[in-house]
């Protein structure tokens, strides 16, 4: 092998590295760490290296598939007509090649030029007009069933107008920004990292395990091709979009034919001049041969349709002079930094501030008030700092503050307990984040008192972002356990509260006193302790006397607890603030024991991985009776697991579980062995 193939065979395994790993944190995690124009940029290069080195391709290489994967949290759908990818072009030049690429195989062709509109794929099947499936990509081939939160969008139509025997429709389910913008203010508030963008917010949306989460997140579709039909004709794309939206379907918004590539190209300048102007997130156009005999005569390569095209715009980046960094406080005590600067005018829309994340990003850019700064949107939409192109003489370089800017009490970067099995003479690592662990600080106290109310902790319905900021701004709450207090009289004076609100208010308030120790835990909101970490204190301890009792050793001793996480809640219960809190909530009635059922041993030393879905339990429930009789339930399958407990559309755990020689179990074994557990020793 010569020099320059071994270094470019090199570079081809660094580049599908890359990409693969950023296939799986934006297409299955929906949080991707680059931006669209640096992934282009990789796939583009590796595109490029196969093309002048053909022997390196190979058929699982990422320009040869569709890229995504079925979660698994979903059942799995086979899709009869495989969903492709689009090949992408970054010049007009690159459009033109793809013009004589179509009359070179002898097609005069007219093309339908569209928005690209940036989302999560999905397949939408119809039967005599009624909504009976959806499905996303997933990897083209297989998909995830997606159709109880399909259903739950009112955008979607579940219903069609004049139908076809069968249809199946293929769309992209996006966030328009207005939703997109509410989203991300609450997931501040609430303390919680809000999505990077609306693709991912949509994606994310439309993977929820509780439709009534997707339903309420105003998500909408645009479909933009028909892969299956029958009861109808079609002969081009353009007849397909009108058919389609003569039937109740909203399709893509703005489609032009054109006979000529000129013409195809400027109309994809056009939709970017006004691709300001839309409510949506766009990441191109398209350029589609319209006539389908000659789609059928050109057909596909493994991954794209040779009868199409996408043209990626370039992103924009302006610079401008940083005038000021402010610092917010969240729910946990962090510090957040926001830059504001000059106006500039971004994708259409004029923006003055952009986050500047922590410490640490600040110091890499080496930022200083005066700067003249570089601004880009990331996915054309959040604004960001980019990078420093020039310091005004004398500049020092901006600091963080030494004290909480709501409180005035000193804030600190906590340090981490060395992790397990690392020698105990090592120092505490530090976070990036500053924090203020003043617990009366009362920036954070809104942030507290919205995750105390929320769903997964103290569930009071009827009391939302909304309602928390009012009470908070009027002074009638400060913390959670003012919530106790609260009258009809006071929740009256609250805007668009009429005496039903402020009645079923109250009675939620009082049903919340009866929850389990697990979800008042949960509910305090304890560094580095989420739900199940709260149920695992509540179960090994019993009481909250006995929590705010153990020392980090007790606590670490808990299975699935590490020194961190211990640490935590010894220095959360050590705080006088706290054990006032869980004083002032004891006096009003709140529960303070654990009340769920007694655990068992039946399942002890046994780790248990649940896939699929089973008939009658759902996963968490399979997993609470685990955990409820001594068992682990695991998310991973490993020679250490002692059972896979499989159900339909079990997928890759099941292969490896049979590849291990691992028992598997069906859910009605699984139930068996909890009633009769010597048979299993048998």
């Amino acid at each position: 092998m010569s020099l320059e193939l071994e270094q470019a065979k090199q570079r081809v395994q660094q580049l599908r590295a890359q990409i693969e790993y950023n296939n799986r944190l934006y297409y299955d995690q929906d949080a991707p760490e680059l931006e669209d124009f640096e992934y282009d940029a990789l796939t583009r290069e590796l595109r490029e290296l196969e093309q002048q080195y053909p022997e390196l391709i190979t058929d699982s290489s990422p320009t040869q598939k569709v890229a995504g994967t079925p979660s698994g949290r979903f059942p799995k759908v086979t899709h009869a007509i495989k969903m492709e990818s689009l090949l992408d072009a970054f010049s007009y030049e690159e459009l033109r090649d793809f013009d004589r690429r179509v009359r070179d195989a002898g097609i005069d062709p007219e093309y339908v030029v569209e928005i690209k509109i940036d989302g999560l794929s999905c397949s939408l099947e119809y039967e005599n007009g009624e909504l009976v499936r959806a499905s996303t990509r997933g990897d083209g081939v297989v998909g995830e069933d997606v159709t109880a939160n399909v259903r739950a969008i009112k955008a979607i139509p579940k219903k069609l107008k004049n139908a076809p025997e069968f249809l199946e429709v293929r769309g992209e389910v996006y966030m328009p920004h207005a939703a997109s913008e509410k989203l991300c203010a609450e997931q501040e508030v609430q303390g919680l990292a809000p999505f990077k963008n609306p693709r991912n917010a949509a994606a994310g949306s439309l993977r929820q395990k509780d439709a009534k989460i997707t339903g309420s997140r105003g998500l909408s579709i645009f479909v933009f091709n028909v892969q299956q039909l029958r009861g109808a004709t079609l002969s081009s794309h353009a007849q397909s979009l009108d058919y389609l939206k003569s039937l109740g379907l909203p399709v893509s918004p703005r489609y032009h034919v054109v006979r000529d590539i000129e013409d195809a190209i400027t109309e994809i300048e056009q939709i970017g001049q006004g691709r300001a102007g839309l409510d949506f997130d766009m990441d191109g156009a398209v350029i589609k041969v319209n006539d389908f005999a000659q789609r059928e005569q050109m057909g596909s390569t493994n991954k794209f349709p040779r009868w199409a095209i996408a043209f990626k715009y370039p992103p924009e980046v302006k610079e401008t002079k940083l005038l000021n960094i402010e610092v917010a406080v969240g729910r946990t005590g962090v510090l957040t930094p926001t830059a504001c600067f000059e106006p500039v005018t971004l994708a259409g829309t004029t923006v003055a501030r952009a986050t500047l994340h922590n410490e640490d990003f600040i110091r890499q850019l080496g930022l200083c008030l005066g700067d003249t700064i570089q601004v880009r949107k990331a996915g054309d939409i959040i604004p960001e700092v980019i990078a420093v192109t020039a310091h005004q003489e004398g500049a020092e370089p901006y600091r963080m503050p030494s004290v909480c800017p709501s409180c005035g009490a000193p804030v600190v970067h906590l340090g981490e307990l060395p992790a397990e099995g690392e020698s105990g003479d090592k120092k505490p690592r530090l976070e990036a984040a500053l924090r203020c662990i003043n617990p009366e600080c009362p920036a954070q106290a809104l942030r507290n008192i919205i995750h105390f109310a929320s769903r997964d902790a103290m569930d009071i319905d009827g009391l939302g972002t909304a309602v928390a900021t009012q009470l908070v701004e009027r002074g009638l709450i400060h913390s959670a356990a003012d919530l106790y207090t609260l009258t009809r009289e006071q929740l009256l004076t609250l805007d668009k509260f009429k005496e039903k609100s402020a009645d079923n208010l109250l009675r939620a308030l009082e049903h919340s006193k009866q929850n389990n120790l697990d979800k008042l835990l949960f509910g305090l909101g304890i560094r580095n302790i989420g739900d199940k970490a709260a149920a695992l204190l509540a179960e090994h301890f019993g009481s909250m006397e006995a929590v705010q009792q153990a020392d980090i050793a007790q606590i670490s001793a808990i299975d699935g607890f590490g020194g961190i996480m211990a640490q935590s809640v010894v220095e959360f219960f050590q705080k006088e603030g706290t054990r006032d809190l869980i004083r002032r909530l004891a006096e009003q009635g709140v529960n303070m024991r654990w009340t769920g059922q007694p655990k068992t041993d039946r399942l002890a030393g046994k780790t248990i991985v649940v896939t699929g879905t089973l008939e009658t339990l759902s996963r968490s429930e399979a997993e609470a009776l685990i955990a409820q009789n001594g068992g682990k339930a695991s998310g991973s399958v490993s020679k250490k697991t002692s059972y896979v407990l499989a159900g339909a559309a079990a997928g890759s755990k099941l292969t490896k579980a049979q590849a291990l020689g691992i028992p598997v179990l069906t859910e009605a074994e699984f139930l068996a062995m909890l009633e009769n557990p010597q048979e299993d020793e048998a």
